[in-house]
């Protein structure tokens, strides 16, 4: 363990409407979560955050707000991100901050479903939201991708790093390409020009494997999204696995989580996939998660700007560990013996393995030769036979003329490491989980809202916004109002109509009261819906029970978004809210509706005439 290797900046990230319903949690819980998440030497203690650039499609729980819905239209307050990044940011001004687009507004594309026709409107949409994380936020961006998980344009690429060096963002680096090692890598090697403007080389999901192509670009590899796997002890398994053999198998120093936190209705896509769980902002619950504290091996040692020692990290009984230093005497060791069956991700699959109890030594040279003491921290994922324990300081070990010996178990996390700082803090225990309350009311009537979004809905299709409606002369000034009227360029099957959803997907009886004003007179409409089995990325999908009402007065109840009936009566659950505006017309005005589900009757009302 002397030689120095590759630059190491860990962990990880957020994105895809994933942290929606966080900001909504009161105080002291929201801080309480954060702490968790970002504070050093308390928890999770993260280097790397990385955002969406909202851009009003379904990014997979969720859709984000774009900065910019038009193109004469700038808003750098809208959503969460910018909230987030800041909040990182007061907690670890260390932290490192990526932007990478999942969807672009309909205007980016010139009514094409793509980004790249026009690579100087793409490039002014990404740069202007760099500059306005600084203007408006005081944020440094450090990073930027290109477009998650889809093709990329060398010609765009090029044309991004002239710009962003022609604004002075000569630090903002490049990513390229979010989705596999190929074919970016084979063709940086073809293009020296294109190889001077990428700085990372980010593939998702590698199975802690890289390709020839990509080390001999000689560029940084990270496994720039990875993990993606429910937060339970297989969860936790799977992150200690590869956060040590994505470097010791595949020379990838850097390793980034989707997501952040669970912080979406848990019935949506890739349910409880963070590293933490707070999804109940109406209770206050939260629950802090095994990978939180498996994170916390790695991240409470080691800063960005540690090299990782170039060694052969594969143990003889099976298990990884790296070595990682600061060029500054400082030394960390992190150990895993994760078994197959205990740290299973959710892709790729995970050839078998296996791993047997055995005695480690291991031998320091160079400058660690001096190395007298090392301090411990240990976790063990006990499973069905044992308690799991996390994250727990042992005593130090000695090291005797530069070598000590390790007895280690299967499924055990060790760290070893000269820093003396790591803490393992807990908070009080939050309140007890709730359901989501079964009587709730909101009517958006908030002058100046900390947030662009109304609490607790969760949009999928398009964006809904708090709205002063000033040419209402009575009890709806203040409205919620869908703002995106134009199809945007998608990343997956986005609906046609926009929607957004609030509730329990529980709910099988219940009664829906909604004030809603179609501002399109011939074409709009609105829906409520009820019993809904889908959202996020399959909410095009989605059956339930759907009450439509369009502006020519005509009514429609259907099962599903294309106006079928299921006549099976699939079992189905949570609420969904739709408004289609267009522009405003004074000529229409409020209406009420009451949509109301108990067990095979519907009963609707308008105002006061009962439909049936």
């Amino acid at each position: 363990m002397a030689a120095q290797g590759a630059r190491a900046p860990p962990l990880p990230g957020d994105g895809q409407a994933t942290s929606r319903l966080l900001v909504n949690y009161q105080e002291p819980y929201r801080s309480q979560i954060l702490d968790y998440l970002f504070k050093p030497n308390f928890g999770a203690s993260l280097h790397i955050l990385k955002v969406e650039i909202g851009g009003d499609g379904q990014s997979t729980d969720g859709t984000e707000p774009s900065h910019m819905h038009y193109e004469n239209d700038e808003n750098y307050f809208r959503g969460y991100e910018w909230w987030l990044m800041k909040e990182a940011k007061k907690r670890n001004p260390k932290i490192k901050l990526i932007g990478l687009p999942w969807t672009f507004p309909a205007w980016v594309g010139k009514g094409e479903n793509w980004p790249y026709d026009y690579p100087d409107v793409t490039v002014y949409y990404i740069i202007s939201w760099i500059l306005g994380a600084k203007q408006y936020h005081d944020l440094d961006i450090d990073y930027v991708g290109i477009w998650n998980e889809r093709a990329f344009s060398s010609k765009y690429i090029k044309l991004l790093r002239y710009t962003l060096d022609k604004h002075g963002l000569q630090q903002v680096r490049i990513i390229a390409s979010d989705r596999l090692w190929e074919p970016i890598s084979f063709v940086l090697l073809l293009d020296s020009e294109l190889h001077g403007v990428v700085d990372v080389i980010g593939a998702h999901y590698p199975g802690t494997k890289t390709v020839p192509n990509a080390i001999l670009t000689q560029k940084k590899l990270w496994s720039s999204e990875d993990y993606s796997t429910f937060n339970d002890e297989v969860g936790a398994g799977c992150w200690a696995r590869i956060l040590n053999q994505n470097y010791v198998n595949g020379n990838m120093t850097s390793t980034i989580a989707w997501n952040l936190v669970a912080s979406y209705y848990e019935e949506l896509p890739f349910g409880r996939c963070g590293l933490m769980t707070a999804q109940e902002p109406w209770s206050g619950y939260y629950r802090v998660e095994a990978p939180i504290w498996i994170t916390a091996h790695t991240t409470q040692f080691t800063e960005p700007g540690w090299s990782y020692l170039q060694v052969d990290g594969h143990l003889e009984g099976g298990g990884s560990f790296v070595a990682l230093t600061d060029g500054l005497g400082n030394l960390t060791i992190i150990i895993e013996t994760m078994s197959h069956n205990h740290s299973q991700c959710i892709r790729p699959p995970l050839p078998h393995f296996s791993v047997s109890p055995q005695r480690a030594t291991f031998y320091l040279k160079g400058s660690f030769y001096m190395v007298k003491t090392l301090q411990v921290w240990h976790s063990r994922l006990g499973f069905e036979s044992a308690q799991s324990t996390f994250f727990q300081q042992l005593h130090p070990v000695k090291v005797w003329r530069g070598s000590f010996y390790l007895d280690l178990n299967v499924d055990e996390v060790y760290t070893l490491t000269t820093l003396k700082t790591g803490q393992k803090c807990i908070c009080p225990d939050p309140p007890p989980s709730q359901p989501f309350p079964s009587n709730y009311k909101d009517d958006f009537n908030i002058r100046n809202p900390p947030f662009s979004e109304a609490p607790n809905f969760a949009d999928q299709t398009g964006v809904f916004e708090y709205f002063i409606n000033t040419s209402d002369p009575g009890d709806h000034v203040f409205t919620l109002r869908q703002v995106v009227v134009q199809r945007p360029i998608t990343w997956s099957s986005d609906a046609d109509q926009t929607i957004s959803i609030i509730g329990n997907f529980q709910w099988e009886n219940f009664t829906v009261t909604c004030d809603i004003y179609i501002e399109q007179p011939r074409d709009g409409g609105v829906f409520v819906a009820g019993r809904v089995d889908n959202g996020g990325i399959y909410v095009r999908s989605t059956k339930g029970v759907f009450f439509w009402v369009f502006a020519d007065g005509t009514y429609r109840v259907t099962g599903d978004l294309v106006n079928r009936w299921n006549r099976k009566g699939v079992a189905l659950s949570l609420l969904s809210i739709l408004l289609h505006p267009r522009k405003l017309h004074n000529n229409l005005t409020p209406q009420q509706f009451n949509f109301q589900l108990y067990k095979n009757i519907l009963m609707l009302r308008r105002d006061s005439s009962i439909y049936f």
